[in-house]
């Protein structure tokens, strides 16, 4: 349920590093946070550009039952968000760590990364 090639956050985002050329990560929300959030029927996500810092409000996601706050797991630049979330905002609850992510950032300190959860740690988090 919470991929081992991610890291997460104890806000319930998680982080894909892909080790690209390009050096950016990708974000999205995990399957526990759709799951308490319900249907997702907006997404509002940084624009492209925007300079972010870590465990900042950068986004937010609307279901029919609360709005929620989207965090940057790292600190850096956006250099692409999920248009097509702006159609189809449901892909965050049906495929969350897939055509569900929310945007992607080159962190501007990678050493950040180390300090996001394992999957493991985040899901014994859960448990508490």
């Amino acid at each position: 349920m919470y991929p081992d090639d991610l890291k997460y956050t104890s806000e319930h985002e998680w982080v894909r590093d892909p080790g690209e050329h390009d050096g950016s990560v990708r974000v999205g929300i995990t399957h526990y946070a759709q799951d308490a959030l319900g249907d997702i029927v907006y997404v509002s996500l940084p624009e492209v550009g925007e300079t972010v810092s870590a465990g900042s409000t950068c986004g937010e996601l609307e279901s029919t039952k609360s709005v929620s706050d989207v965090y940057a797991p790292v600190s850096g630049e956006v250099v692409a968000r999920n248009d097509a979330l702006d159609a189809t905002p449901e892909l965050v609850n049906n495929d969350p760590y897939g055509g569900g992510w929310l945007f992607e950032i080159v962190p501007s300190d990678r050493g950040e990364l180390g300090g996001l959860l394992e999957s493991a740690a985040y899901e014994s988090s859960l448990d508490g």
